[in-house]
């Protein structure tokens, strides 16, 4: 395997970082909280990853169950969904659940690389949506090991290869491919920052 071209390694440093931060606040034992000593967390468990912190949240539901309050559909394949609408979104946006903001992220990475590096076929309409925390946890795994191995087959001329991952959910067909890398780490470093606060609310509401 070569050496990633000089420019996208400090994107791929900050993407293990944010992968391995969440993956942490996920599933525990510790964490680091940023000043390097660890925090004990507890793992996710299936209550919380359903936990919905405000009435009509979008989520992950029961595909028999139908779609949630605004949303026009259930996303993804199996018996499992997630609440979804065509563009125009719904206005005010919909708050979202821990399910549904997980099973965003790892839906985004695994299709990503399959737009980059292979069959360039996938789709939202045949991605899996888990049911409970421990799949959604090995799903954002594989997702980001996925993505990851997209990103090490990349030399320089393709982080400025204008559609060089043809993902068709974003900009991708017109962005150069440096400018996507940028946008997955913002996502799952600003989809990870929610995650966690979730986690923080649920456990401040439960009894001690």
């Amino acid at each position: 395997m070569t050496t990633p071209p000089a420019r996208l390694l400090p994107l791929l440093d900050q993407f293990d970082f944010a992968c391995e931060r969440l993956l942490h606040r996920l599933a525990g034992p510790v964490m680091d909280s940023g000043d390097g000593a660890e925090t004990r967390v507890e793992p996710l468990t299936d209550d919380e990853y359903f936990w919905q912190p405000v009435p009509g949240c979008w989520t992950v539901r029961r595909r028999t169950d139908g779609p949630g309050p605004r949303a026009a559909c259930l996303a993804g394949a199996g018996p499992w969904g997630r609440d979804a609408a065509p563009y125009p979104h719904p206005w005010p946006p919909p708050v979202t659940t821990l399910a549904w903001r997980l099973s965003h992220l790892s839906e985004m990475l695994s299709l990503r690389a399959d737009h980059t590096a292979g069959s360039r076929s996938a789709t939202r309409e045949n991605h899996p949506v888990s049911g409970d925390a421990a799949d959604a946890i090995a799903a954002f795994e594989t997702g980001a090991a996925d993505w990851r191995r997209a990103l090490l087959g990349a030399d320089d001329a393709a982080l400025d290869t204008v559609g060089y991952c043809a993902y068709p959910y974003g900009s991708d067909p017109e962005e150069p491919f440096l400018d996507i890398v940028w946008w997955v780490n913002q996502e799952v470093l600003h989809h990870g920052a929610e995650i966690a606060l979730l986690r923080d609310l649920y456990r401040a509401g439960r009894p001690s």
